[in-house]
């Protein structure tokens, strides 16, 4: 929440499954497609913001599957649980705030005399969250019935069920809508709420998020019927809440054009940089687009080419270097002649590259040290870490 100094100039707030993530996608071309686009255009001055239904377990558990970028804010356990950064630090505030008329014993014993109520695995038991599957045939019945027994207990709580199989039980208070405008009102007392935020969702937890006054939003193309229907209901009318015609991450990159907040078009969707040029021009660009060509290059998808190469060395400080995480340098014009060797040592495979927390400082008139993660993927995951010394033509 510090990295920024002023304003965001976009926020974005995703939901994970099957919105910013599309599990029939097993090359993850949407997703990769979204990173390239964030780290080249957005990582350096907005913020971007997972809520999830996920506890924090099985959250990591997706970061080790797929290919996803450190968020500067984490929501979890459908709003009731944010945390911040790459080490992920709670929000005790926030914490405090759900304690309120909530007494998690007493959801335990009521629920309990609910046999259609099948306990969720102990990880998505959490302080502030108690989770079940149940039949949507039975829903309608058990959720009022549930409601008045908590009632009657004297608690304040909402009852959520989503994907037509999950159904939480949390603080009143609580959900991912507010703890969204926990986090905007946090972010105006210090005085940098977010120019614009985008919403993204695809089920019926994430109805709450489109709830919010003056934000954008956007439903993916799959997004479920729960969500769908209310939508129809509550906000058909609002010209900023939009069904996007591309499933998961695509459809959030089309709600950016949509809405016109910002570049839209993916460097992953660019077939020639040589033709790519940008009206400003940004270090963050360059290496992105220059771990894209080396992606190509290693998968035998462009033309094997000593002009290419030269052209690749002059676009990069004469006496730049890569810095790897030991500590070891070397110049990039090395690090480009090694990199002839490997053409289309990949080729036939799913070898895929990205970049996440990519950060650019200048350093001089003309050369910028640039710091980012690097992923390789051909199977197995494997991160390096650089620190690049760069400059324009």
């Amino acid at each position: 929440m510090d990295r920024l100094s002023t304003s965001a100039s976009l926020m974005i707030v995703s939901d994970l499954d099957f919105t910013m993530v599309d599990h029939n996608d097993p090359e993850n071309v949407s997703l990769l497609r979204f990173n390239a686009l964030w780290e080249a255009y957005y990582r350096h001055d907005s913020l971007l913001v997972f809520s999830t239904g996920r506890s924090p377990t099985i959250y990591k558990q997706l970061r080790n599957e797929k290919p996803l970028l450190t968020p500067d804010i984490t929501i979890m356990s459908v709003g009731t649980e944010i945390a911040y950064g790459e080490s992920m630090v709670p929000d005790y505030g926030w914490e405090q705030c759900l304690n309120l008329n909530w007494d998690r014993d007493i959801v335990a014993q009521e629920t309990s005399k609910f046999p259609q109520l099948i306990p969720q695995s102990d990880t998505e038991q959490r302080p502030h969250k108690v989770s079940f599957f149940l039949e949507k045939t039975e829903s309608l019945e058990v959720i009022k019935a549930l409601s008045e027994r908590l009632e009657k207990r004297g608690l304040d709580v909402k009852i959520i069920y989503s994907n037509g199989t999950a159904l939480d039980v949390l603080p009143k208070g609580a959900g991912k809508g507010q703890a969204l405008v926990y986090l905007l009102k946090k972010f105006e007392a210090d005085g940098r709420i977010p120019l614009i935020t985008l919403v993204c969702g695809d089920s019926g937890n994430d109805a709450e998020l489109f709830t919010i006054p003056e934000v954008y939003g956007v439903m993916v193309n799959n997004a479920q019927e729960e969500l769908l229907q209310w939508h129809g209901e509550n906000a058909k009318n609002n010209p900023n809440i939009i069904h996007s015609s591309e499933r998961c991450a695509s459809g959030i990159i089309q709600a950016i054009g949509k809405f016109t907040l910002g570049p839209n078009v993916s460097p992953r969707d660019i077939g020639d940089f040589r033709k790519c040029r940008i009206d400003i021009f940004s270090p963050a660009h360059e290496v992105v687009k220059f771990y894209l060509f080396y992606e190509r290059w290693r998968r035998g998808e462009v033309e094997k080419s000593d002009q290419l190469m030269q052209n690749l060395k002059s676009s990069f400080y004469l006496f730049g270097s890569f810095v790897q995480p030991s500590g070891t340098e070397q110049p990039i014009n090395k690090c480009i002649d090694m990199m002839e060797s490997l053409y289309g040592d990949k080729q036939g495979k799913q070898y895929q590259v990205w970049l996440d927390r990519v950060t650019a400082a200048q350093i001089g008139s003309n050369a910028w040290l640039v710091k980012f993660d690097k992923w390789e993927s051909s199977g197995e995951i494997c991160l390096t870490l650089f620190g690049c010394l760069f400059c324009p033509l």
